[in-house]
């Protein structure tokens, strides 16, 4: 992932091995792309192929561009297809819903690179941009056994709780893709695999809060990987920080 903003640079014509994939945040760009150029603004995504030459510079000389992208393999925009590479027609795609998935899941895992939360949210992401605009064909949405198969993942992340396995190898060890395993479990538990962990890691660490302990060792004990982490989690689950919480009990003990 990259966050970048320039005031003058121009990239030189180059290529990349994996899927380039942008979200204009600031300013104009202009990409000279298969044959023509691509001006960019706030509101679009930008889907560049590997291997196609490309640049990238201001659209004018005295206005800067600033972008999130990111570079990612085919097969993360090939998991929920019957394609092994999507096309895109056109290199611009317009989808407010996902521009804006796309950037909060970009500002998210850069401020907490979470390695299950990242490799749950980018991968539904990109195959929800592949599905909805591509010439790819969608796989069936439908798993069968998908209750069973949630509740194995489930189980497994809770015995896994600081040492949580990774999505490719809970999808492999069930003979799954990634996105067939999350399909299943958004289904049946209603929130992604990564999501269901970290609140399953909020009830833990509440416990241990209750009991006396610094929202710090809490944080590390049920596998967050510090306490800026955990009290993110905390705010959504409970809305309050833990530390706001662990001093509540505390009030409350003395009365």
């Amino acid at each position: 992932m990259l966050t970048a903003r320039f005031d003058k640079h121009v990239y030189a014509p180059h290529t990349h091995a994996e899927f380039s994939i942008g979200v204009c945040v600031g300013g104009s760009e202009v990409i000279a792309y298969r044959g023509g150029h691509i001006r960019t603004g706030p509101g679009g995504i930008i889907v560049l192929a590997p291997g196609e030459m490309h640049t990238g510079g201001p659209a004018t000389p005295d206005e800067g561009y600033a972008y999130r992208a990111l570079y990612a393999d085919p097969s993360l925009l090939a998991d929920g297809t019957l394609d092994a590479v999507p096309h895109f027609r056109d290199p611009v795609v317009y989808d407010p819903e996902l521009v804006v998935a796309l950037r909060r899941a970009h500002t998210d895992l850069v401020a907490c690179p979470d390695p299950l939360e990242a490799e749950t949210r980018l991968p539904w992401l990109l195959t929800a941009l592949s599905r909805r605009h591509s010439t790819a064909r969608p796989a069936r949405d439908e798993i069968p056994g998908a209750h069973g198969i949630s509740l194995l993942v489930r189980d497994r992340l809770a015995d896994e709780l600081t040492t949580p396995p990774s999505l490719a190898d809970l999808a492999a060890d069930l003979g799954l893709s990634r996105y067939q395993l999350l399909r299943a479990f958004r289904t049946t538990m209603g929130v992604p695999p990564y999501a269901w962990l970290a609140q399953y890691r909020v009830t833990r660490a509440r416990a241990l809060l209750d009991s006396g302990l610094r929202p710090a060792e809490a944080a590390m004990l049920v596998g967050f990987a510090d306490q800026a982490h955990m009290t993110r989690w905390f705010r959504r689950v409970l809305g309050v920080t833990p530390a706001a919480y662990r001093n509540s009990v505390q009030d409350a003990e003395r009365y």
